[in-house]
Parts: structure tokens; sequence; C-alpha cells
């Protein structure tokens, strides 16, 4: 197969009104993935779940018109988190799920991504299936065969029960005080409601979606706010969950941020001491060294996937692993679910904390960040740095200058024209000259 016209690394996304995220072409890629998904003598239901956004309502009735005429029955979810998709996709026992949202993007963005029957991401001949029926004219099945739809009323509750289940038995959160930040999206009438069932005093931000106001300066990606309400009402900890509720990050009672490195350095923590680790942790090219140098320290095996959960899941399923995840906060803990799931990470953390009887910023202590400093280079056209001669030599220098403390990466973005220089090491002055010098280098060699 050729390179995917419509397909990225995690589904298709983009600004609302221009190609592909167009009324017309989400009708056609409903009709295109029912009939991919569709089995003679098999459940041909699909589910539909979206965050907040207000264009999600125009998107919902545009995949389930293309669904009804492939002949795709539809249970409609409204507004739940991307890993609720998943789960409820598994439990209905559907031929797939279906999830409207850009995830961490502005509310003028948006996307579809899709579940498998186990609830995992498709692979890519799942992809490549459904663009050849994108390529296809629609033809709609005979009247009698068009798919019904129905709403699913109890889908937060479900999905809020699933979520409890993750952590042990009578475990319970009374007296924690938690500030919980939704980002005005998916998790606004769910994450609130998994905390207080387990105990805790929960003070909510960012859970009044306006359909315009998603991930704006609130939840994972502007933190900043959330650092302040944990300051200010003296809370053990704070929660902020991304636009689709599939990311999490976490800051402690000083009102520091804890990125999603230092939780998968806490949660894998607690299943090493815990003896239910199996195998080791996998992180990404991005993943700070800090986070090697502790687990290595405690004897857990480290590897390193591509930037993307999508390819951490491929690395985890290939070790036959269970933990791994990103910085941004998308984590993976496959012995609870089958995709990255906010709500369930940060219980993983909180059973952490209760059961070591420490505070978040005592279970960070075993990881010392080192300083990491990142520059995006804009070019004129995408290159692979690796092939260009000047810039090779250019890393193996700055490479020996560094020595065994630090790291060096180069790496094309797979969305733009732009190369991300990385470095990383002890001395953050050094860090400092290096990406600006290998920056500048990037420039002049750019083809």
């Amino acid at each position: 197969m050729g390179e995917r016209q419509y397909f990225g690394t995690d589904g298709i996304r983009g600004r609302v009104g221009e190609a592909p995220i167009t009324p017309d072409f989400i009708l056609k890629l409903g009709w295109a993935a029912g009939r991919a998904f569709r089995r003679e003598g098999q459940a041909n239901t699909m589910l539909i779940g979206k965050d907040t956004r207000l264009s999600g309502y125009m998107f919902e009735s545009a995949l389930e018109a293309g669904l009804s005429a492939a002949g795709m029955d539809v249970r409609l979810l409204g507004p739940m988190p991307t890993p609720a998709i998943a789960y409820l996709t598994r439990t209905f026992r559907a031929a797939a799920g279906i999830v409207i949202s850009a995830s961490h993007n502005p509310h003028y963005d948006n996307g579809i991504k899709f579940f498998s029957a186990d609830g995992t991401k498709l692979d890519d001949a799942m992809e490549n299936r459904i663009e050849q029926w994108i390529d296809r004219d629609l033809a709609v099945v005979e009247a009698a065969d068009l798919g019904k739809a129905v709403r699913v009323d109890d889908a937060p509750g479900r999905y809020v029960e699933f979520c409890k289940s993750t952590v042990p038995a009578h475990f319970s959160l009374e007296g924690l005080h938690m500030v919980v930040d939704c980002a005005h999206g998916a998790t606004y009438h769910v994450a609130p409601s998994v905390f207080r069932e387990l105990g805790a005093r929960v003070t909510v931000m960012g859970a009044q979606p306006d359909g315009l106001n998603i991930n704006e300066e609130c939840g994972s990606t502007s933190p900043e706010a959330l650092q302040k309400r944990v300051a200010e009402t003296g809370a053990d900890l704070g929660v902020a969950f991304d636009g689709d509720g599939d990311r999490v990050i976490m800051v402690d009672h000083t009102g520091r941020l804890i990125d999603g490195d230092e939780l998968l350095y806490v949660i894998a923590r607690q299943r090493w001491d815990a003896g239910g680790l199996s195998g080791g942790v996998v992180g990404t090219l991005m993943t700070n060294l800090g986070v090697e140098q502790a687990l290595d320290r405690l004897g857990v095996p480290f590897a390193r996937a591509k930037v993307g959960d999508r390819y951490v899941m491929e690395e985890l399923v290939h070790r036959g692993w269970l933990i791994g995840g990103e910085g941004s906060g998308h984590i993976v803990c496959r012995d609870c679910t089958s995709t990255g799931d906010g709500i369930v990470s940060a219980l993983q953390v909180l059973v952490a904390m209760r059961q070591r009887e420490h505070s978040l910023a005592e279970l960070c202590r075993g990881v010392t960040r080192l300083p990491q400093e990142t520059v995006n280079v804009h070019v004129t056209q995408r290159f692979d740095p690796d092939q260009v001669p000047g810039i090779q030599k250019a890393v193996e220098q700055a490479e020996e200058r560094l020595g065994a403390a630090g790291r060096i990466l180069l790496r094309a973005s797979g969305t733009e024209p732009v190369v991300r220089v990385m470095a990383e090491g002890e001395d953050a002055g050094l860090i400092g000259r290096i990406v600006n010098e290998l920056a500048e280098t990037v420039r002049r060699e750019a083809p």
C-alpha cells in the first residue's frame, strides 16, 4: 500500500470547514467505515462519541447518516472521553467505535478517530481499507436494510463504574482534597464523579463547556490556572485532562507540575514494588533521560518508541509489557484498559500515593529530571536530517561534547516542514548552546 491520503498517526484531523473536515467528507467517511466494518451475519453496530466542540453536532449527524446508508446500526454516546468509547465498544460488542475530537487542539479544529472491536486503534490495513471505500461512489443499501440509530443514556454511568473498577477493592480517597481541571472537555461530567465516589473532596475547574472554550487556557495544555488553584485552596494535588480525556498531567501540593514522564515513573515504580510490572516500561524518543536513569536504578528495563501513543502501544504489544507513555500525559496501562486513559492513569497514581503513604511530591523524588531543550526549525520542505552529511557531522561533534551523560535527537515532524532539535544532559548551559548551534546547522544545511 502507498502512503495513506487521509489518515495520520491518530485518525483524521484538521480545521473545521477545510478539507477533509467538512460535512460532506465526514458523511462519506461514515459510509466508507460502515462498508469496511460490515460483516454479513454479525452484529453490525458502531458507536459514536464526541468531545464538547460545537462542530461535534454537525459531524455526529453526518457520520450517523453515512453509517446508516451503509447498513450499520448506530449507538450515539454523546460527549464522552475518548477512552470511554474504547471501553464501551468492547462492552457493547460493537464492530467499531468512532470518536469525534481534536483532542488538545482549539475548538476550531476537529477530527475523527476509530477504535476496533477490541478497543484498540486501527491497524494500517483497516485504515487502508476505509480509504479504498472513500474513493468509491457512495451506494445506499436497500431501504429495508438501512441502519437505525439510538442514544445510549447510561454511557457516563457505565464508564464511571469502569474507572472505579481499575483500583483495588475497598480503595478510598477519604481525606484527600483534589482540584480537577476538565478542560471544558469530554471528562466534565464523569471525572469529578469518579473521584468523589471514591471519597475525595473535589474542587472542579473547566467543567462548563460552551462548545467554544475547550482547552482554552485550561486543561493539560495550559496548567497554570490549576497550579494557582491548588495553591489557593491548599489542596493535596491537582489533576488536569485534555479535551478528550486521554491525557493527564498533575500538580503536587507545592504547585509543581508533574508531567507524563514523572507520572509514568510513579506508576511503574508502584507496579515494580508490588511485583506486578511484568517486564519493563516503554517511553518515547522524547522521554526525559532522568526517567530512564531512575528506572535503571530500580533494575527496570526501559525502551523508547517513536513519538505518538500509537507507537508506544505497538512497542508494548511487541515486548509483552504493560506500562508506557509520553511526557504529554498520554499513559497506557494495558493491565487496566486498551488505550491511553487520563482518568485511569490518575487513579493509578493515587493508588501509589495511598499504598506507599506518600505525597505526590515524595513519590517523584526518585526522578532527577535532566535539563532538556527543544528548538523547532522551520524549513522549506520536509527532509530526513539523518541523510544530510553536514548535519550528521555536527551531531557527532555535539555528542562528543556531551559524553555519556547526555542525549541528542533530531527528528523531522510527521505533519509539517519542521525539524525538531532536542538535547538533554546535566549541564543546562551546555545543552542550550548545543541546541542553538545544531538548529543553526539545520537551517544552513537544509535542502
